[in-house]
């Protein structure tokens, strides 16, 4: 196939839906890739892959490798949250599952798919969030996931700069997502409630971060790597 291709995890729904449609209206073949049955229009192939599982990662980039002949974007989306106890009776499943998603996913994806981009431009794009560079007191596993993402892509940035690949995570705040309405009634918080935190007095939309991640896909952003991008409203200044 002519057309630049973008593998792209957690594809079928919030972030990752948005981020499969913009790439596809910029004209690349999507590979999108999920737990879940992937029914998009604007996917070139779905894929039933689940990224903390080694061999499945594995199999599943030899199939898009086969079935487009190249990758040139992956964007590591792909992402589990949730209020994990400390109490030591509790039962650490989630910390274990929370960390093999977030972290161990990214780091599989983009160890199999590395070699397949292409040097001088090739992309990795890394979904991160705002709780990798803050704290929260009741989702342990999922900062230390985030914060995990932030510092393996500045090492790989690093690792893949000889061939002219670059690497950056892009860092979400409050987005308008299936997870962000789990958080907020764990939170107890409505949205206008929510906005009042935010200098821009609203929510991320999804479309808003799978721009980002284009932009940072493109010709334009060769010079950025190793950086994580904040997307958030001015929640963090």
């Amino acid at each position: 196939m002519s057309a630049r291709v973008a593998l792209v995890t957690g594809a079928s729904r919030g972030i990752g839906a948005a981020i499969v449609e913009r790439f596809h209206e910029g004209g690349f073949a999507v590979a999108a890739l999920a737990r879940s049955r992937v029914e998009s229009p604007h996917a070139a192939e779905g894929y039933l892959c689940d990224v903390s599982d080694a061999a499945a990662v594995a199999e599943t980039v030899r199939a898009v490798v086969a079935r487009f002949g190249r990758i040139d974007v992956l964007v590591n989306n792909a992402g589990l949250a949730g209020p994990n106890s400390l109490d030591p009776e509790a039962d650490d499943a989630l910390w274990h599952q929370i960390l093999a998603v977030n972290l161990n996913g990214t780091y599989l994806l983009c160890k199999h798919v590395l070699p397949h981009l292409p040097d001088g431009s090739g992309r990795i794009i890394n979904i991160a969030s705002v709780l990798g560079l803050k704290g929260v007191p009741d989702q342990t596993a999922y900062v230390a996931a985030k914060h995990g993402v932030i510092g393996f892509t500045r090492a790989l940035a690093l690792h893949a700069a000889p061939r002219r690949i670059t690497v950056n995570a892009i860092c979400p705040g409050w987005t308008r997502t299936a997870m962000a309405e789990g958080r907020m009634r764990d939170l107890n918080l409505d949205e206008a409630a929510l906005a009042k935190s935010v200098p821009l007095g609203r929510m991320i939309e999804p479309r808003e971060v799978a721009s980002l991640a284009f932009t940072l896909a493109g010709e334009d952003s060769a010079g950025i790597t190793g950086q994580a991008i904040v997307i958030d409203g001015g929640a963090l200044l």
